[in-house]
Protein backbone atom coordinates (compact mmCIF):
# COMPACT_ATOMS: atom_id res chain seq x y z
CA UNK A 1 0.00 0.00 0.00
CA UNK A 2 1.66 3.19 -0.81
CA UNK A 3 2.15 5.92 1.69
CA UNK A 4 -1.26 7.46 0.75
CA UNK A 5 -3.59 5.07 0.01
CA UNK A 6 -6.36 5.70 -2.00
CA UNK A 7 -10.15 5.25 -0.57
CA UNK A 8 -10.36 1.73 -3.01
CA UNK A 9 -7.39 0.32 -1.73
CA UNK A 10 -8.46 1.10 1.61
CA UNK A 11 -11.60 -0.39 1.36
CA UNK A 12 -10.36 -3.62 -0.37
CA UNK A 13 -8.04 -3.96 2.63
CA UNK A 14 -11.44 -3.88 4.85
CA UNK A 15 -12.67 -6.62 2.94
CA UNK A 16 -10.39 -8.68 3.26
CA UNK A 17 -9.60 -8.17 7.07
CA UNK A 18 -13.39 -8.49 7.26
CA UNK A 19 -13.67 -11.77 5.34
CA UNK A 20 -10.53 -13.12 7.39
CA UNK A 21 -12.43 -12.30 10.58
CA UNK A 22 -15.45 -14.06 9.90
CA UNK A 23 -13.52 -17.06 9.26
CA UNK A 24 -13.75 -20.31 10.89
CA UNK A 25 -10.55 -20.41 12.47
CA UNK A 26 -9.16 -16.85 12.08
CA UNK A 27 -5.49 -15.57 12.06
CA UNK A 28 -6.27 -12.90 14.67
CA UNK A 29 -2.20 -12.05 14.46
CA UNK A 30 -2.55 -10.93 10.87
CA UNK A 31 -6.25 -9.49 11.64
CA UNK A 32 -4.57 -7.34 14.04
CA UNK A 33 -1.93 -6.35 11.90
CA UNK A 34 -4.32 -5.69 9.36
CA UNK A 35 -6.09 -3.56 11.92
CA UNK A 36 -3.51 -1.30 12.37
CA UNK A 37 -2.71 -0.89 8.69
CA UNK A 38 -6.47 0.37 8.60
CA UNK A 39 -5.67 2.89 11.11
CA UNK A 40 -3.14 4.33 9.88
CA UNK A 41 -4.36 4.82 6.68
CA UNK A 42 -7.51 6.61 7.72
CA UNK A 43 -5.43 9.06 9.99
CA UNK A 44 -3.04 9.86 6.53
CA UNK A 45 -6.00 9.91 4.70
CA UNK A 46 -7.63 13.05 6.82
CA UNK A 47 -4.34 14.54 7.43
CA UNK A 48 -3.54 15.01 3.61
CA UNK A 49 -6.80 15.11 1.92
CA UNK A 50 -9.45 16.44 3.99
CA UNK A 51 -12.23 16.68 1.49
CA UNK A 52 -12.19 12.77 0.64
CA UNK A 53 -11.92 12.69 4.90
CA UNK A 54 -15.33 14.14 4.92
CA UNK A 55 -17.09 12.44 2.47
CA UNK A 56 -19.84 10.31 3.37
CA UNK A 57 -18.76 7.48 1.21
CA UNK A 58 -15.29 7.45 3.21
CA UNK A 59 -16.78 8.47 6.76
CA UNK A 60 -18.86 5.21 6.42
CA UNK A 61 -15.85 3.15 5.35
CA UNK A 62 -14.15 4.70 8.71
CA UNK A 63 -17.15 3.72 11.05
CA UNK A 64 -17.12 0.00 9.52
CA UNK A 65 -13.76 -0.18 9.82
CA UNK A 66 -13.96 1.16 13.57
CA UNK A 67 -16.85 -1.49 14.11
CA UNK A 68 -14.55 -4.35 13.09
CA UNK A 69 -12.25 -3.18 15.59
CA UNK A 70 -14.59 -3.33 17.93
CA UNK A 71 -15.58 -6.59 17.35
CA UNK A 72 -12.25 -7.76 16.98
CA UNK A 73 -11.43 -6.62 21.00
CA UNK A 74 -14.46 -8.21 22.03
CA UNK A 75 -12.83 -11.99 20.12
CA UNK A 76 -9.55 -10.95 22.15
CA UNK A 77 -10.97 -9.80 25.40
CA UNK A 78 -9.22 -6.47 24.99
CA UNK A 79 -11.74 -4.51 26.92
CA UNK A 80 -9.58 -0.95 26.68
CA UNK A 81 -9.82 -1.50 22.79
CA UNK A 82 -12.94 -1.84 22.66
CA UNK A 83 -13.66 1.03 25.28
CA UNK A 84 -11.58 3.40 22.55
CA UNK A 85 -13.31 2.19 19.28
CA UNK A 86 -16.50 2.81 20.94
CA UNK A 87 -15.88 6.12 22.12
CA UNK A 88 -14.62 6.89 18.30
CA UNK A 89 -17.57 5.31 17.17
CA UNK A 90 -20.18 7.71 19.15
CA UNK A 91 -19.79 10.97 16.73
CA UNK A 92 -21.63 8.14 14.16
CA UNK A 93 -24.21 6.65 16.15
CA UNK A 94 -25.10 10.33 18.30
CA UNK A 95 -24.54 12.92 15.85
CA UNK A 96 -26.29 12.77 12.45
CA UNK A 97 -23.54 15.34 10.60
CA UNK A 98 -22.75 12.67 8.09
CA UNK A 99 -25.91 11.94 7.17
CA UNK A 100 -25.14 8.39 7.17
CA UNK A 101 -27.74 5.67 7.53
CA UNK A 102 -28.24 3.22 10.82
CA UNK A 103 -25.60 0.91 10.95
CA UNK A 104 -27.01 -2.55 11.35
CA UNK A 105 -24.52 -3.03 13.92
CA UNK A 106 -25.37 -0.13 16.02
CA UNK A 107 -27.44 -1.13 18.42
CA UNK A 108 -26.00 -4.93 19.11
CA UNK A 109 -22.22 -3.03 19.97
CA UNK A 110 -24.07 0.19 21.87
CA UNK A 111 -25.89 -3.10 24.07
CA UNK A 112 -21.78 -4.39 24.63
CA UNK A 113 -21.29 -1.31 25.72
CA UNK A 114 -23.75 -1.10 28.35
CA UNK A 115 -22.57 -4.39 29.58
CA UNK A 116 -19.26 -2.99 29.78
CA UNK A 117 -19.97 -0.49 31.83
CA UNK A 118 -22.51 -2.53 34.41
CA UNK A 119 -19.48 -5.32 34.73
CA UNK A 120 -17.41 -1.72 35.40
CA UNK A 121 -19.62 -0.35 37.83
CA UNK A 122 -19.61 2.52 36.01
CA UNK A 123 -23.43 3.41 36.54
CA UNK A 124 -22.94 7.44 36.09
CA UNK A 125 -21.72 6.41 32.25
CA UNK A 126 -24.38 3.66 32.00
CA UNK A 127 -27.26 6.09 32.28
CA UNK A 128 -25.34 8.99 30.56
CA UNK A 129 -25.58 6.53 27.30
CA UNK A 130 -28.91 5.70 27.77
CA UNK A 131 -29.95 9.17 27.41
CA UNK A 132 -29.07 9.40 24.25
CA UNK A 133 -31.06 6.42 23.20
CA UNK A 134 -34.41 6.87 21.92
CA UNK A 135 -37.07 5.97 23.55
CA UNK A 136 -38.07 3.22 21.08
CA UNK A 137 -35.48 1.70 20.92
CA UNK A 138 -35.39 1.71 25.20
CA UNK A 139 -38.35 -0.21 24.79
CA UNK A 140 -38.65 -2.49 22.26
CA UNK A 141 -35.10 -3.51 20.84
CA UNK A 142 -33.40 -6.67 22.33
CA UNK A 143 -30.20 -5.17 22.04
CA UNK A 144 -30.50 -2.61 24.81
CA UNK A 145 -33.48 -3.74 26.63
CA UNK A 146 -31.01 -7.04 27.93
CA UNK A 147 -28.76 -4.75 29.87
CA UNK A 148 -31.37 -2.34 31.06
CA UNK A 149 -32.96 -5.06 32.42
CA UNK A 150 -29.82 -6.24 33.60
CA UNK A 151 -29.34 -3.04 35.44
CA UNK A 152 -32.96 -3.33 37.04
CA UNK A 153 -31.86 -6.43 38.58
CA UNK A 154 -28.59 -5.41 40.06
CA UNK A 155 -29.99 -2.28 41.81
CA UNK A 156 -32.80 -4.72 43.33
CA UNK A 157 -30.30 -6.78 44.24
CA UNK A 158 -31.73 -9.80 42.40
CA UNK A 159 -28.36 -11.74 41.25
CA UNK A 160 -31.14 -14.77 40.14
CA UNK A 161 -32.36 -12.53 37.61
CA UNK A 162 -28.51 -11.29 36.48
CA UNK A 163 -27.77 -15.26 36.07
CA UNK A 164 -30.81 -16.31 34.39
CA UNK A 165 -30.68 -13.40 32.13
CA UNK A 166 -27.39 -15.26 30.59
CA UNK A 167 -30.13 -17.38 28.91
CA UNK A 168 -31.54 -14.26 27.34
CA UNK A 169 -28.56 -13.06 25.57
CA UNK A 170 -29.37 -11.54 22.05
CA UNK A 171 -26.13 -12.46 20.92
CA UNK A 172 -23.13 -14.78 21.65
CA UNK A 173 -20.79 -12.02 22.25
CA UNK A 174 -23.15 -10.27 24.64
CA UNK A 175 -21.67 -13.74 27.37
CA UNK A 176 -17.95 -12.11 27.49
CA UNK A 177 -19.47 -9.15 29.20
CA UNK A 178 -21.97 -11.68 31.29
CA UNK A 179 -18.93 -13.61 32.80
CA UNK A 180 -17.24 -10.74 34.05
CA UNK A 181 -20.68 -9.27 35.69
CA UNK A 182 -20.57 -13.10 37.18
CA UNK A 183 -17.58 -13.03 38.61
CA UNK A 184 -18.11 -9.70 40.25
CA UNK A 185 -21.36 -10.54 41.87
CA UNK A 186 -20.04 -14.40 43.21
CA UNK A 187 -17.01 -11.87 44.53
CA UNK A 188 -19.39 -9.73 46.23
CA UNK A 189 -21.67 -12.99 47.21
CA UNK A 190 -18.40 -14.76 48.43
CA UNK A 191 -17.38 -12.22 50.85
CA UNK A 192 -20.94 -11.92 52.19
CA UNK A 193 -21.26 -15.65 52.69
CA UNK A 194 -17.63 -15.93 54.63
CA UNK A 195 -18.62 -13.22 57.27
CA UNK A 196 -22.05 -14.73 57.81
CA UNK A 197 -21.10 -18.51 58.35
CA UNK A 198 -18.77 -20.95 59.66
CA UNK A 199 -18.97 -23.16 56.90
CA UNK A 200 -21.78 -24.19 54.23
CA UNK A 201 -22.55 -27.25 52.46
CA UNK A 202 -21.06 -27.88 48.86
CA UNK A 203 -24.88 -28.48 47.67
CA UNK A 204 -25.31 -24.75 49.26
CA UNK A 205 -22.16 -23.52 48.45
CA UNK A 206 -22.60 -24.25 44.44
CA UNK A 207 -26.01 -22.71 44.65
CA UNK A 208 -25.89 -19.22 46.47
CA UNK A 209 -22.33 -19.10 43.89
CA UNK A 210 -24.26 -19.62 40.91
CA UNK A 211 -21.83 -22.12 40.12
CA UNK A 212 -22.70 -25.42 37.73
CA UNK A 213 -20.46 -27.51 38.18
CA UNK A 214 -18.32 -28.89 41.66
CA UNK A 215 -15.38 -28.30 39.98
CA UNK A 216 -15.75 -24.55 39.68
CA UNK A 217 -16.89 -24.41 43.18
CA UNK A 218 -14.24 -26.17 44.49
CA UNK A 219 -11.29 -24.09 41.90
CA UNK A 220 -12.92 -20.94 43.26
CA UNK A 221 -12.61 -21.51 47.15
CA UNK A 222 -9.03 -22.57 46.71
CA UNK A 223 -8.62 -19.21 44.92
CA UNK A 224 -10.30 -17.48 48.20
CA UNK A 225 -8.31 -19.87 50.42
CA UNK A 226 -10.98 -21.78 51.78
CA UNK A 227 -11.11 -24.89 53.66
CA UNK A 228 -12.46 -28.11 51.87
CA UNK A 229 -13.82 -31.31 53.11
CA UNK A 230 -14.48 -33.59 50.60
CA UNK A 231 -15.41 -36.57 53.23
CA UNK A 232 -18.05 -33.93 54.92
CA UNK A 233 -18.83 -32.44 51.71
CA UNK A 234 -18.58 -28.97 53.05
CA UNK A 235 -16.10 -25.70 52.85
CA UNK A 236 -15.51 -23.65 55.86
CA UNK A 237 -14.31 -20.36 55.55
CA UNK A 238 -11.61 -18.34 57.69
CA UNK A 239 -12.57 -16.98 61.16
CA UNK A 240 -12.98 -13.36 61.39
CA UNK A 241 -14.44 -10.97 64.40
CA UNK A 242 -17.89 -11.18 62.20
CA UNK A 243 -18.85 -14.43 61.89
CA UNK A 244 -17.68 -15.17 65.88
CA UNK A 245 -21.03 -13.58 66.30
CA UNK A 246 -24.55 -13.53 65.14
CA UNK A 247 -24.64 -11.43 61.47
CA UNK A 248 -27.31 -9.15 60.37
CA UNK A 249 -26.78 -10.27 56.64
CA UNK A 250 -27.31 -13.75 58.07
CA UNK A 251 -30.95 -13.70 57.18
CA UNK A 252 -30.09 -12.02 53.69
CA UNK A 253 -27.92 -14.91 53.16
CA UNK A 254 -30.63 -17.66 54.28
CA UNK A 255 -33.04 -16.25 51.61
CA UNK A 256 -30.19 -16.08 48.96
CA UNK A 257 -29.93 -19.93 50.14
CA UNK A 258 -33.54 -20.31 49.36
CA UNK A 259 -33.30 -18.71 46.22
CA UNK A 260 -30.60 -20.36 45.01
CA UNK A 261 -32.23 -23.74 46.17
CA UNK A 262 -35.20 -22.77 44.12
CA UNK A 263 -33.60 -22.10 41.10
CA UNK A 264 -32.09 -25.54 41.36
CA UNK A 265 -35.01 -27.01 41.08
CA UNK A 266 -36.09 -25.00 38.12
CA UNK A 267 -33.00 -25.48 36.24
Amino acid sequence: MPAVPSPQEITNLYENTRAALNADSPDLDAIKSRLSQLKVALVKTAIQDAHIAQNASFQSLKRSILEMGAEFSIKTGDISAFERYMAQLEVFYFDSQFGLEESKVMYPLIGLNLLRMLSENLIADFHTTLERIGLDQLQSNQFIVHPVKLEQALMEGSYKKVWQARAEVPTPEYMFFMDILMSTIRNEVASCVEKSYSSLPFADAKSVLFFTSMDELLRFAQEHRWTVSPSEKRITFPLTTENTRLFQGENIMKQTLSYARELERIV
